[in-house]
C-alpha cells in the first residue's frame, strides 16, 4: 500500500484492513504508524537482501561483469506498474525524511546497506581495470541514486519505460567508466 499511494496517504485503518487485522492488534504490535514504518524498512532490507544474495550475477568471475550483472538484474525487475517494482524505503524517505528521523534513519540504513554490498565488486573492478579518482563507496551510492531517481521518473510517467532508459544509461556509464568492451550492447 505504501509503495502504491505513499506513506502519508496510507492510513492505519487501510493498513489494518489490508492485513486483515484489527486496529487493536496493530497497536499491540506497533506503538505508532511511525514504528510500523521503521519495521517495514527493516523487513524490506531483509527481504531484498535475500533476493539480491541469491541473484545470478554473483556467479560471474569478472568483478565488473558482476556489477553490470547487478544492473541487468535490476533492469529485469522493472515490470508492471511502478508500485510493483519501486523501492519501499525510497518511497518512505521521500515523504518522511523531515518529519520522522526514525524512518529516515531506517531508510538510510537500507539504501546505504544495499549500496555497501556492491562495494567489494566495485573495488575489485577498479583494481582489475586500473580505474581510480573516486571512492568505491561513492560509486556504489551513485548506483542507488540513479535507481531511486529512475523509480521517481517511473512514478511520474506511470510506467517502467523511463526507468529502463535510466538503468540502461547507468549501465553505459559504468561500461565507459571502466573502458570495458560491452558485447551485450554492441
Amino acid at each position: 500500500m505504501i509503495r502504491a499511494q505513499g506513506y502519508s496517504a496510507t492510513s492505519v485503518d487501510e493498513l489494518c484492513a489490508g492485513a486483515g487485522v484489527t486496529k487493536g492488534a496493530f497497536f499491540h504490535h506497533f506503538a505508532s504508524k511511525e514504528a510500523l514504518g521503521v519495521a517495514a524498512a527493516d523487513y524490506w532490507s531483509q527481504t531484498t537482501s535475500e533476493l539480491f544474495a541469491g541473484a545470478p550475477y554473483h556467479r560471474h568471475a569478472d568483478p565488473l561483469d558482476r556489477v553490470l550483472g547487478y544492473i541487468d538484474f535490476r533492469a529485469g525487475l522493472l515490470n508492471g506498474p511502478p508500485e510493483a517494482f519501486t523501492c519501499l524505503v525510497g518511497t518512505m524517505v521521500q515523504e518522511a525524511f523531515g518529519s520522522s528521523p526514525a524512518i529516515r534513519q531506517a531508510c538510510e540504513a537500507s539504501i546505504c546497506g544495499h549500496a555497501a554490498r556492491l562495494e567489494a565488486d566495485i573495488g575489485e573492478a577498479m583494481e582489475r581495470y586500473g580505474v581510480s579518482g573516486f571512492s568505491i563507496a561513492s560509486l556504489a551510492l551513485h548506483t542507488q541514486a540513479v535507481l531511486q531517481g529512475a523509480f521517481i521518473l517511473a512514478k511520474a510517467r506511470g510506467g517502467p519505460e523511463i526507468a529502463r532508459d535510466s538503468v540502461d544509461h547507468l549501465r553505459r556509464y559504468l561500461t565507459l567508466l571502466f573502458c570495458h568492451p560491452d558485447p551485450a550492447r554492441s
